[in-house]
């Protein structure tokens, strides 16, 4: 059982990066408190893991049908992975980690599945596309509600507050019932785990990522690609849910990343795409390329020359 230490390891980083997604845009616009948004996050985030966590179980074990070392291989990698970019500062995806873990291995092993890789890829291609989607479409449909509504300012800001934590709350859940699959689905796959206990454990993980080095990431996902005002941060929030838990329902696990910066992105077209930084923008498309590529060489080398 200590193979699924390393399991243990990249949901602390997915949860330390991830959490961002969450409620950083309610936390940089001074909406909701840092202290309160991981609290939330941490509860919820291990409610999705339990109640929907198993649905995207078997994506990422059917991806190779690893052994249990190499299944240990595969998480450290990506968790090791994560944790460098959690340092940096950057958006990661969970789910291009893992997947480049397990399909390096699978090469490896000659036992790599690429048929389901397809079907994983493509949606790694729609994530930031619907979440942009969905993010556009929402704020045109609140702002035509909202702009024909007499409302005071300070009731307007209690709004957004209140929509930002319940909507972070839901974002949370989605987080652990989607992504908790990246954490220890391939101990699933390997024979490890049951889908029950790897996804108690997975959620566990997460949460103590959420709640020990969240804060770094928030910034970047909150204030690095657009300026977002609270309304905007509402938006975010609730157009990543639901991109993600429309994808834990399809039974494939994608990147909460992906979906909010593809929903802060929307937002940004809607204020005119001058608002949005390209820079920051392709800083972290740059590190979802790289993500899948350097976690399928370090695994590679972890096999190769790391024994057990």
């Amino acid at each position: 059982m200590w193979k699924v230490l390393s399991g243990v390891f990249l949901g602390w980083s997915l949860g330390a990066n991830d959490s961002a997604n969450v409620f950083g845009t309610g936390v940089t616009t001074g909406t909701v408190k840092y202290r309160t948004a991981i609290l939330l996050t941490a509860f919820f985030v291990l409610l999705g893991a339990l109640l929907e966590g198993p649905k995207c179980m078997r994506t990422v074990g059917d991806l190779s049908r690893l052994m249990p070392p190499e299944a240990f291989w595969c998480a450290l990698a990506a968790a090791m992975i994560m944790t460098a970019l959690t340092y940096l500062a950057i958006p990661a995806s969970t789910s291009q980690a893992i997947v480049g873990a397990v399909i390096g291995a699978g090469i490896i092993s000659n036992s790599a599945d690429f048929s389901m890789l397809y079907k994983i890829v493509s949606c790694w291609v729609f994530t930031p596309v619907c979440g942009m989607i969905v993010a556009y479409c929402l704020h045109r449909i609140f702002g035509y509600f909202l702009d024909r509504t007499q409302m005071s300012l300070a009731r307007r800001n209690l709004l957004y507050s209140a929509g930002i934590l319940v909507a972070g709350c839901y974002g949370a859940y989605s987080l652990g019932s989607n992504n908790v699959a990246n954490v220890t689905g391939v101990y699933v796959g390997s024979g490890n785990l049951s889908p029950g206990t790897a996804s108690l454990i997975g959620g566990l993980s997460i949460a103590s990522g959420v709640l020990t080095y969240s804060r770094k990431v928030m910034m970047t996902v909150g204030k690095g690609i657009v300026p977002l005002d609270p309304f905007s941060a509402l938006v975010v929030v609730l157009a990543g849910a639901i991109t993600l838990h429309v994808f834990t329902q399809i039974g494939v696990p994608v990147s909460s990343s992906q979906a909010v910066v593809g929903a802060v992105l929307g937002v940004g077209v809607v204020g005119g795409v001058k608002t949005v930084s390209f820079k920051m923008l392709g800083k972290i498309s740059l590190g979802w390329i790289l993500t899948p590529i350097a976690a399928g060489l370090l695994v590679y080398l972890f096999i190769t020359f790391g024994g057990i």
